[in-house]
Order: structure tokens, then C-alpha cells, then sequence
């Protein structure tokens, strides 16, 4: 069952800035990544989707509803954490807290503070002002669970945050998933969607350019081998060699070979013919996969 979907979305700003025509679907119990860097339309679509700007064409919906012009009914069961994020200055952090959770209907604040436990900040009673970019962040990561809400919409949730607060958010983030709540995670950060995410779709100048499940990353059908050889010449014999694989790259004494799963016994079965000096896996990281569609330009000037 779908929570979110985005239909077609357009906003164009002029000079290519802006969102075209971008579609997805999340579905219920799901994390969804979403991964472009800055510029490249992540925030944009989620201020649609949050109801916050009127499309140009398109649709957003959450649980079935359109955003905009309801945002009021359809944001009830949302936690958003915005990637700017900005608290009136002469306010406590407690006071932002208690505050939103009025205004969200938090029956108490039990799940703020168990967040800020977990996050281990200790003086929320602090003034905003005095905060440093981390700590504020606490607090906005604080006000988006502390209604304890089943659709968690996240830009740049753990921005500020320390690698081991980060490390915390992340395990944050998987409790909610354990709980079944739907999520959407916009983040810079590699380690973070690899341990968290169902689904990952990368948008690049406005636009989705390819969406996968994590799975294909993780597990994926083709695996490559780098192999060293002993003596000089064997990688040129081999290569030379009819063999089924999907690919063969020799450089002087070292090979990469790419395989199905089903052909790793047999690519064993022919090196075993070789002195071998060294032989490894080369394993396709998330950020590697992401490189592919970034490595020649940059991502233009969508927001």
C-alpha cells in the first residue's frame, strides 16, 4: 500500500532550476532514500510533498490525499525535519518542544525525551541561541518524533551531528523502521541509507535518472574479481582464453573479471591453472553506484 506518491511533479524556477516530471511511490512500513546533492531537487519535492508549494503540474499525495490545499489534515501523521533548520532564537529548546507538541497534539513529551536521551543531549533548557548547529539539530530531530508519528519525512536529518551521534540517528532510524513506520530520508551521508534504506531513487538537475532496491547494491547479480598473477603474461593468456564471463580487463600481470553468481565455481575452476598472487572482490559501494551519474558534470541548478 502506498503512503507517499509523487506523480509527474513539475516546479520549473526558470534556467533549468526546479523539479520535471518526477514520479515515485512509498510504500507502507518502507525507508526510502533520497539521494542527489544539494541542488538537485530533493527539497523541492519534499516541500511538495509536504504541501508547502503548489506544483506547476503533478500531484503529491499522502495516504491517498492530495497535499496541496490539505496539508492541514494530511501532515497530522508526519515528523518532518527540515534541512535548514531555523528556532526563534530567544526560545528555549524545551520551550520549542512543548510548544510544537501543542501544536501537533502530543498527548505528553515522553518521546521527545527519549530521544534527546538517546542523543545524549542534557540541556535543552538551554537558550536557541546559545546552541551549537549540532545541539539545534537534536532539538529538530526531538520535535519531529515527539508525536510519535507513522510517516517521518527527513532532509539532511543527522546535518551537525558528530560520526558517533550519527551512528545514533542511524540506529534511531532503524528502530522506527522495526516499528513499521514509513519513511523518507534525504541525505548526504553513504553509510546512513546503506544501512537503512528499502528503496533509492537519485535525482539529478530536477529529474529521477534511476531508482533500485538497496538489494541490487548489496547483493547484486554480477560480482568482479581483481586478480594478481605471479608471473608477467598470464593476465594477457587469460584474457585470451574462451571463457563465458561477462567481462575480462587485463593490465600487465593483474586482471578484474566479472562474473554471475553462478559462474564464481568455474572462474575458481580456471584460475586454479594460474599462479596467483593475490585474489579479491571488489565490492559496488551505494556511493560508487551514485559516482556513475555524477562523475562527468555536476548536478546544474535545480532546488
Amino acid at each position: 500500500m502506498s503512503v507517499i506518491q509523487v506523480e509527474n511533479l513539475t516546479k520549473d524556477y526558470g534556467d533549468r532550476r526546479g523539479v520535471f516530471g518526477v514520479s515515485f511511490e512509498i510504500n507502507q512500513g518502507e525507508v526510502f532514500g533520497f539521494l542527489g546533492p544539494n541542488g538537485a531537487g530533493k527539497t523541492t519535492t519534499i516541500r511538495h510533498i509536504l504541501g508547502f508549494i503548489k506544483p506547476d503540474s503533478g500531484k503529491t499525495y499522502v495516504n491517498g490525499i492530495e497535499t496541496w490545499g490539505n496539508a492541514h489534515n494530511t501532515n497530522r501523521d508526519i515528523g518532518y525535519i527540515p534541512g535548514e533548520i531555523a528556532f526563534p532564537e530567544k526560545m528555549t529548546g524545551m520551550d520549542i518542544i512543548k510548544w510544537l507538541g501543542e501544536l501537533s497534539g502530543a498527548k505528553n513529551l515522553d518521546k521527545a525525551k527519549e530521544v534527546l536521551d538517546l542523543l545524549q543531549l542534557k540541556n535543552a533548557a538551554a537558550n536557541v541561541k546559545r546552541m551549537s548547529k549540532g545541539m539545534k539539530q537534536k532539538i529538530g530531530i526531538a520535535c519531529a518524533f515527539l508525536h510519535d508519528p507513522k510517516i517521518l519525512i527527513l532532509d539532511e536529518p543527522s546535518s551537525g551531528l558528530d560520526p558517533l551521534m550519527q551512528d545514533t540517528f542511524t540506529e534511531l532510524l532503524r528502530r522506527q523502521k522495526a516499528e513499521g513506520k514509513t519513511i523518507l530520508l534525504s541525505s548526504h551521508i553513504f553509510s546512513e541509507v546503506e544501512k537503512t534504506c528499502d528503496r533509492v531513487a537519485i535525482i539529478k538537475q530536477g529529474e529521477i535518472v534511476t531508482s533500485f532496491h538497496m538489494d541490487e547494491i548489496k547483493r547484486p547479480k554480477f560480482k568482479t574479481f581483481k586478480v594478481k598473477f605471479s608471473k608477467d603474461g598470464e593476465s594477457r593468456r587469460i584474457a585470451n582464453e574462451k571463457l563465458n564471463f561477462a567481462e575480462i580487463n587485463h593490465e600487465k600481470n593483474r586482471v578484474r573479471i566479472t562474473v554471475l553468481d553462478a559462474q564464481i565455481k568455474g572462474l575458481l575452476k580456471t584460475l586454479s591453472a594460474y599462479e596467483i598472487e593475490y585474489l579479491s572482490e571488489t565490492k559496488l559501494t551505494l556511493e560508487q553506484h551514485f559516482m556513475k551519474f555524477y562523475s562527468t558534470q555536476s548536478s546544474g541548478g535545480a532546488v
